[in-house]
């Protein structure tokens, strides 16, 4: 059986920290699908279409990663597509605590689908998200925190 991990998130951008959780796993799995949610309540910076553009873009190497969006709970989006394991990466104590708690209902709603976490490379733990979004908002320089080749301010 071909052993499928989808690897969640808004990736809005997409930063070095999910770059490096991605590349590691791919040997780990024979698929990785970067799965971009679609959360209607959550207001992103980037568009779908332009962040989904950039994951192709750093991944556009291998063929053993796949970038895919969806809608509603990730476990129903695992099960759709036959994976077998959910894919998350930690940054500190706080991301291990909430991933925790997630990885504990997701067993409760589906306990075929199996969290496996990551830990995030020392050097790039404190890169988040939410950090480089602020950062863009004040024109600030950003490249240093994203894959090579992703230009927010295009």
């Amino acid at each position: 059986m071909k052993r499928i991990a989808v690897f969640p998130g808004s990736f809005d951008p997409i930063t070095k920290g999910h770059e490096d959780i991605v590349l590691r796993a791919k040997d780990l799995f024979d698929e990785v699908v970067v799965a971009v949610g679609q959360n209607s309540s959550k207001k992103s910076m980037f568009s779908l279409e332009k962040r989904t553009q950039w994951i192709e873009h750093t991944f556009r190497n291998h063929n053993s990663i796949k970038v895919k969006t969806y809608e509603g709970l990730t476990i129903d989006y695992c099960k759709e597509i036959g994976a077998q394991y959910l894919l998350r990466g930690i940054r500190n104590t706080n991301d291990f605590e909430y991933e925790r708690s997630i990885a504990q209902m997701n067993h409760d709603l589906n306990s075929e689908i199996e969290t496996v976490l990551l830990f995030t490379a020392p050097e790039l733990s404190a890169i988040n998200s939410t950090i480089v979004r602020d950062i863009v908002k004040n024109n600030g320089a950003v490249a240093q925190f994203l894959p090579d080749g992703i230009n927010v301010y295009e």
